[in-house]
C-alpha cells in the first residue's frame, strides 16, 4: 500500500503505519462515495461508514468534506505524477534509439502522449476524479487557476530532465498554457461522451504537439 501524500488539507499527518492505512481508507471511501452520490450530499458520516472507521477517525485528520476532497486531489496528482514516471521509463530507451535522444526526432510527443493518455486513463478508472480532479472542481463547476500551475509545475519538473531542458519560467510557461489547453479540451470531451469524444481528444494532442513544436522542435 502506496503512503497517501501529506496533503495541506490534513488536520494530522499519519506518523504510525496503522494511521496512514486508515487514511489511505477514509481517502478510498471518499473516492467511491462521490461517484455514488455526487459532492453536495457527501458527509464525512458516509466516508466514515464506508470506510469502516469511527467518525473521530475522520476529524483527526480533516474539518470537513472540503477538506477530504482536497486532499484526494492532492493524492490523484501523486497518482498521476508516479503513472507518467512509470510511462516514460517504458518508452524512454526506445524513443532515444530511434530518433537519437529524448529531445530529438518524436521523443517530446511521446512525452506528450504519456502526459494526456495517463490523464484520460484517470478520467476514465479512478474513483471520484471526475469530480475532484487535482482541485478545480469542487465546488462542482468551479474552475481554479491553482490547481493548474500546480500540475504545470510538476509536469515542468518532471518533463525537464526527459526533454534535456533547463525548467525556467520560460518553460514553465508553456507547460501552463498547454495544461491550461488540454484541461479545457479535455473537459468539453467528457461532457460531449461519457468516455471522452474521440475526435475531441485527437484535436486536443494535435493542438498540443503544434503548439509544442515551436518550443521543443
Amino acid at each position: 500500500m502506496k503512503p497517501v501524500p501529506q496533503a495541506t488539507s490534513l488536520r494530522r499527518a499519519p506518523v504510525q503505519r496503522r494511521s496512514a492505512e486508515r487514511l489511505t481508507r477514509i481517502l478510498d471511501a471518499c473516492a467511491d462515495l462521490l461517484d455514488e452520490v455526487g459532492y453536495d450530499a457527501l458527509s464525512t458520516r458516509a466516508v466514515a461508514l464506508r470506510a469502516e472507521v469511527p467518525i473521530g477517525s475522520v476529524y483527526r485528520f480533516f474539518g470537513n468534506k472540503r477538506a477530504m476532497a482536497d486532499a484526494l486531489a492532492q493524492r490523484n496528482l501523486e497518482r498521476y505524477t508516479e503513472r507518467v514516471t512509470e510511462r516514460l521509463e517504458k518508452t524512454g530507451a526506445e524513443d532515444a534509439s530511434g530518433s537519437g535522444g529524448a529531445s530529438g526526432g518524436g521523443g517530446w510527443r511521446a512525452a506528450v502522449d504519456a502526459v494526456l493518455d495517463e490523464y484520460l486513463a484517470m478520467k476514465r478508472t479512478a474513483p471520484g476524479f471526475s469530480l475532484v480532479d487535482f482541485g478545480n472542481q469542487i465546488p462542482v463547476g468551479a474552475r481554479y487557476a491553482e490547481p493548474n500551475h500546480r500540475v504545470a509545475d510538476r509536469l515542468t519538473d518532471l518533463l525537464s530532465g526527459y526533454l534535456d531542458r533547463e525548467p525556467d519560467e520560460d518553460l514553465r510557461r508553456v507547460f501552463l498554457v498547454a495544461v491550461e489547453t488540454a484541461d479545457t479540451l479535455v473537459h468539453l470531451a467528457f461532457r460531449v461522451a461519457p468516455e471522452g469524444d474521440a475526435r475531441i481528444i485527437a484535436e486536443t494532442r494535435e493542438m498540443l504537439r503544434a503548439y509544442l513544436a515551436r518550443v521543443l522542435d
